[in-house]
């Protein structure tokens, strides 16, 4: 019984020990900001000279609230004339990663937006980047894994060993689908099988039409393949493998400004997000049961 209700309460465990193990790390280093960085870096304030943005997605794709509040402000912003955006991603949620695909595509159509994979730039991660007038990847980088998947736990073994039973009130036949409380059932699962298969319709023809590809060779760029950089590009999935360099000096060209000023970041302010998202996505992950372009 006792294992049973560790097993239910991990994750609050997980996000509890995770506090208490960096606590001490938070403060020390936001001392150490206000009393380094703060007097030195704030001093010169390039936010009204600044013509270039570079916006960053990083970790798993599941609160992004933060890089669309980057994306939509960039939109706003008539000085910037161009934004990088810096991906290494694995993936993660479908329903944020569509909702950045279509925050870029928004952008682009008022200025010019370069993919940058600096690392992984996988499944809903590649979704979110789609849209963008080039995507360059990194010669080290994943590229890929167009796919969709939905996972769920059979704990109905363990629960009769313990002695533990569920007891459901339920109204409509599928109620009950994903529950980790028996085996689904044939019918459940091909309902679930039907959702799987639209979502991932979607991605494909997304990606076939961002990237004028021929969504019935689906099966060349698409059906989860892992991708090298290189493959990537024969496969028409990314359009240079090269540095990050060479996309600053892409996004300066489709830009067209004479005097590129990139806009500042607050680096605690991006350490801190970074961090924190990091820790979140990495303990959310294991425990959640949509559905994940991951």
């Amino acid at each position: 019984m006792f294992n049973f209700f560790k097993t239910l309460f991990s994750p609050v465990i997980a996000i509890l020990d995770f506090i208490t193990k960096y606590f001490k790390t938070i403060v020390f280093l936001t001392i150490i900001y206000f009393v380094v960085f703060d007097s030195n870096e704030n001093l010169v304030d390039n936010d009204k000279l600044a013509n270039l943005q570079k916006i960053e997605l990083s970790g798993a794709i599941l609160d992004v609230s933060k890089v669309l509040e980057n994306i939509e402000k960039a939109k706003k912003d008539n000085n910037i004339k161009g934004v990088l955006f810096v991906v290494d991603s694995p993936g993660g949620a479908v329903a944020p990663s569509v909702e950045l695909a279509y925050a870029i595509k928004e952008l682009k159509e008022l200025k010019p937006v370069v993919v940058y994979a600096s690392g992984v730039i996988a499944s809903g991660s590649y979704y979110s980047s789609i849209w963008a007038n080039k995507i360059i990847a990194n010669p080290g980088s994943m590229v890929g894994s167009i796919g969709v998947i939905m996972q769920g736990v059979n704990a109905s073994e363990l629960m009769e060993k313990i002695g533990v039973s569920t007891q459901t009130v339920k109204a409509g036949k599928y109620k009950e689908t994903g529950t980790p409380s028996r085996k689904w059932f044939d019918y459940e699962e091909k309902q679930l099988q039907s959702v799987i298969d639209d979502t991932y319709n979607m991605f494909i023809i997304d990606v076939a039409n961002a990237r004028n590809l021929d969504v019935k060779n689906h099966n060349v760029f698409a059906d989860a393949k892992i991708f090298t950089s290189k493959q990537a590009k024969e496969v028409g999935l990314v359009d240079e493998v090269a540095t990050i360099s060479f996309a600053q000096n892409t996004l300066i060209e489709l830009s067209k400004v004479k005097n590129p000023i990139w806009k500042k970041e607050d680096k605690f302010e991006k350490f801190m997000d970074k961090f924190v998202s990091e820790a979140v996505s990495k303990i959310s992950m294991n425990f959640v049961t949509g559905l994940k372009a991951y």
